[in-house]
């Protein structure tokens, strides 16, 4: 019995340090290495370095977590800032005619899917993100130049739960 108890609190620890690495909580820019990061938060989806010897962690929590979390590493290898990338303040910022898929992917970091059109000749880049409980999608259509030439943000209805039906007759 005593066995089973242990094997128990095991797997719930291994719970509890999965979820805490989620968003890197107990990470501290200033302090915290990039060995610190990656050993809290898990391989990053996209690297991009920097001028002057920085780079850029992005670590993707999509589709389920709706979220990409940016941490920037210094030129000697310390944590600058972690922050997640998808907001609206982010999202605003990306203009149509105007804003290019490198920096779209420096701003928000790897789409969660990345498509060509049907109908038309532009890749689709996809994130799936959330604007405190309302779950959302954003769609950004990049011609063959790579300018952002469409930029569809909304509600992602098909997340809802289902709603009315019938109750026992």
């Amino acid at each position: 019995m005593k066995s089973k108890a242990c094997s128990a609190l095991f797997i719930l620890s291994l719970l509890v340090a999965g979820c805490a690495s989620f968003d890197g909580r107990g990470l501290v820019p200033g302090q915290s290495t990039e060995a610190d990061v990656i050993g809290t938060m898990g391989q990053p989806a996209q690297v991009l370095q920097r001028p002057g010897g920085g780079k850029l962690l992005y670590f993707s929590r999509q589709p389920f977590g709706r979220a990409v979390y940016k941490a920037a590493i210094g030129p000697d290898g310390v944590l600058r800032s972690l922050e997640q990338t998808l907001t609206p303040d982010n999202i605003r910022r990306i203009q149509a005619d105007k804003t290019t898929k490198d920096e779209v992917r420096e701003l928000l970091g790897p789409p969660y899917r990345a498509a060509r059109a049907p109908f038309k000749p532009y890749d689709v880049w996809e994130y799936w993100w959330r604007n405190v409980e309302d779950r959302r999608i954003l769609w950004i259509s990049f011609s063959d130049d790579g300018v952002a030439r469409e930029v569809v943000e909304m509600h992602d209805f098909q997340s809802d739960p289902p709603s009315g039906g019938r109750k026992g007759r």
